[in-house]
């Protein structure tokens, strides 16, 4: 039997079982019918973070940053072009850290951006700094 693999919705949250080999194929959540990979990034927050990052067993990368943040902003578009392009093989997300502060003092953020990959819950990597899209891209695929 194929691996199959847990991807938690973006909609509705819920854990859906997929084959492995069948994440490209448009597949759509079991409960909420909606598609389970948008090619963008997933806004989280204190709720959805862990059902996104402790129950799927496709990587997720975590952008902790901040509305204020100007390195933040200007990374934006290069994370949004990450998302269009790593998807679904790693699932990119952001966390605003001014609104979820206790989240981001469990991980010790310091600095934003910071980035952190998480593969089924645990921190895999970690990188602080704006990236461009191609700097960013390299550095998921080398970690991932």
């Amino acid at each position: 039997m194929a691996e199959s693999l847990i991807v938690v919705c973006p909609h509705c949250h819920a854990p859906n079982r997929l084959p492995a080999g069948r994440l490209g194929d448009g597949a759509t959540c079991g409960k909420c019918k909606s598609a389970l990979f948008r090619g963008e990034p997933l806004e989280l927050d204190a709720t959805s973070f862990d059902s996104h990052v402790g129950r799927s067993d496709v990587p997720v990368l975590v952008d902790f940053w901040a509305p204020w943040c100007g390195p933040c902003r200007a990374m934006a578009p290069a994370f949004a072009e990450a998302a269009r392009q790593l998807e679904p093989e790693v699932r990119l997300a952001k966390l605003n850290t001014e609104e979820e502060q206790q989240l981001a003092a469990r991980f010790g953020i310091r600095s934003i951006p910071t980035l952190v990959l998480f593969r089924k819950g645990q921190e895999i990597a970690r990188q602080s700094g704006a990236m461009d899209a191609g700097s960013l891209l390299r550095w998921v695929r080398s970690h991932a």
